[in-house]
């Protein structure tokens, strides 16, 4: 059995978004639930929660965008940037936390004490770009946890998987020149789906090109198409680039009972790719993974999968493994 960490505190529940709103806090005490009930809670090692310094944040956004957050909090404005990125005046704190937890999760993963972690956080992270707010998003998480590896921890290549149903168009938009960090992302189409960015065409630019890559979804589709393109895409790209540590954008809005998408992966389906990214960890990083909390928004569901989630990253559970 793996050391897996745990990243969760309650101070994640402070941003409050709203009645109506998708992403909600009982979406981190669901989830919770579902790791206790499943017994893991036990099993895992609790990763402290501490704020981020802001000389990291600045790695990834601007401190007039930073200054603008800050200030629309603090003044209770009810939003940032696009109508749905719903804000209290505990959301920036809230993000600092988050933050300041996943890099806790990054030291204590280099320093041996654990394999793997989960970090389940909010504010989510991976539509937020370096001046603006998109899709629930303030601070780009894995995108600030890549700097930190590179810049703290001297990591050459850092492999981003992000399977959220929806583009992480600000970790994609941050990372598009930077050979050293390989984002890949599978998505729904994004002629069908928010933010409308995310097209198989989209490589990267300049001497990040061929560090971007893409996989699209149509509506519909499920378990059969992401195995097909992960195992087309995913596996032969990190074969190349051999990341040293691999960052998961983990969202499971996907599912087909989750009705933020038109896609219909399946419980099993989540499992399957979670294990292959896992193989992957294992295969070229050493085993070293950061899970980290991005969408998922039904909360009959959200249970079970992040139970799922955390028994693969302890080595518990064995989806199928073949194609």
């Amino acid at each position: 059995m793996k050391k897996t960490g745990l990243l969760y505190d309650q101070r994640f529940l402070l941003h409050k978004t709203g009645e109506g709103h998708p992403e909600v806090p009982d979406r981190l005490t669901v989830m919770m639930r579902g790791i206790e009930e499943a017994g893991l809670l036990p099993m895992l090692v609790p990763i402290p929660v501490t704020a981020a310094k802001m000389k990291w944040i600045e790695k990834v956004h601007s401190p007039k965008y930073i200054h603008r957050f800050e200030e629309a909090c603090m003044l209770d404005l009810g939003e940032l940037g696009e109508a749905d990125n719903h804000i209290c005046p505990q959301t920036y704190d809230t993000a600092l936390l988050a933050v300041g937890g996943i890099l806790n999760a990054i030291d204590v993963l280099m320093e041996g004490k654990v394999d793997n972690a989960f970090c389940a956080v909010r504010p989510p992270g991976h539509h937020a770009e370096m001046m603006d707010a998109y899709g629930f998003c303030f601070f780009n998480n894995v995108a600030i946890a890549a700097r930190y590896l590179q810049l703290q921890w001297n990591v050459s290549r850092v492999g981003i998987v992000d399977f959220d149903v929806h583009h992480g168009n600000g970790t994609q938009h941050i990372f598009e020149q930077d050979a050293d960090v390989f984002y890949y992302s599978i998505h729904e189409h994004p002629s069908f789906a928010y933010p409308g960015t995310g097209r198989e065409f989209e490589r990267g630019s300049g001497p990040g090109y061929g560090t971007t890559l893409n996989s699209t979804v149509l509506p519909g589709q499920g378990d059969e198409e992401y195995r097909q393109k992960i195992t087309r895409d995913l596996l032969p790209a990190f074969e190349q680039f051999k990341p040293e540590v691999i960052l998961v954008s983990a969202g499971f809005d996907a599912h087909t009972a989750d009705d933020m998408s038109g896609i219909n992966l399946s419980t099993d389906g989540f499992s399957w790719i979670m294990e292959k990214i896992c193989a992957l960890a294992d295969q070229y990083a050493g085993g070293r993974l950061i899970s980290v909390l991005e969408g998922g928004y039904s909360l009959e569901v959200l249970p079970e999968l992040v139970a799922n989630h955390v028994k693969i990253l302890l080595g518990l559970s064995q989806a199928e493994s073949s194609v």
